[in-house]
């Protein structure tokens, strides 16, 4: 099967791209309600992406992108899954349930197709991750079952994102031995580029969507140890950062007065970039745009503590 790099230039941008506009106000704690109507969410986008594009592309369409003769049907097994998250979610949330909004997503073929589920899933994994923490903080304590399904969401959704990225995609199944979480604002600013629209009869969430960030270098792929420059709004002042987020660590280097930043050696896997006005820790209030994905693919032979 051939190999296909994992983030393609105009996927990127795509994802960059998000509207900046508010969502809603951001509450000190999401309650239990917010959390899982955010989860639903997600997993409307995700479950209409499947299906919209599982309908474009059949079998020979697969087969003639280079891909083996199972891949689609994988792809038709996730998409269950995906359906099967938003039923659970739905008759969870009963009234509360939030409609499947209008998406517009860049893909074209069943290249590009593979390329944005991998994206997808690995943010929807890190949703989930960086969610937890609101479920068990939340004013309306939650049981155990919630609890427990979520962490099995979860679960599957890390299942789907390591196969896309290694047996579809010929990749690297992780970025190494921690998942990286994301707060509901930093989703929020990811999923925003695929959202056209959303019914009048939804709640607005207390999440708000950052200013797009993108990081590159003459159009080329960045690295890390290499210079790269990233363009962002700023109306502030004061020193910017750029904060490289993997796994359970964050790596910080200044942005300079031509915005250009240099990565730091070592990043392996997929990382999220966000601009931001601390070099300590990463932060809603001090987040200036973002974030980005970036991709630093790795051999099966290299290191990855």
């Amino acid at each position: 099967m051939k190999s296909f790099t994992l983030v393609a230039p105009f996927i990127l941008l795509c994802i960059t791209s998000a509207r900046g506009t508010p969502l809603g106000k951001r509450a000190d704690i999401p309650t239990q309600t917010q959390i899982l109507q955010y989860a639903l969410t997600l997993e409307h986008l995700e479950s209409t992406f499947y299906s919209e594009y599982l309908a474009k592309f059949d079998e020979p369409a697969f087969e003639n992108a280079g891909f083996e003769p199972w891949v689609r049907g994988r792809f038709k097994q996730i998409a269950q899954h995906e359906a099967a998250h938003v039923g659970l979610l739905t008759d969870a949330l009963g009234k509360d349930a939030v409609a499947a909004c209008t998406y517009s997503f860049p893909a074209t073929d069943p290249k590009s197709f593979v390329m944005l589920s991998q994206i997808l899933e690995g943010v929807g994994t890190s949703a989930y991750l960086g969610g937890a923490q609101y479920l068990s903080a939340a004013q309306s304590l939650p049981s155990p079952s919630v609890l427990t399904t979520a962490g099995s969401i979860l679960a599957t959704e890390a299942r789907h994102a390591a196969w896309v990225a290694s047996s579809a995609s010929g990749g690297t199944p992780w970025s190494g031995p921690f998942e990286t979480p994301l707060d509901q604002n930093q989703v929020y600013t990811l999923a925003a580029s695929f959202i056209t629209s959303c019914p009048s009869s939804n709640p607005t969430l207390p999440f708000t969507a950052f200013p797009a960030l993108t990081v590159a270098e003459n159009g080329t792929p960045v690295a890390p140890g290499k210079s790269a420059k990233v363009a962002y709004t700023d109306n502030g002042s004061g020193d910017r950062y750029l904060a490289f987020m993997s796994g359970l660590n964050t790596k910080y280097a200044k942005i300079d007065g031509n915005q250009q930043v240099t990565i730091p050696a070592g990043l392996q896997g997929t990382v999220y970039a966000v601009v931001t006005s601390s070099n300590q820790a990463v932060m809603d209030a001090s987040t200036i745009a973002g974030p980005a994905i970036l991709s630093f693919p790795f051999p099966a032979s290299a290191s990855n503590p």
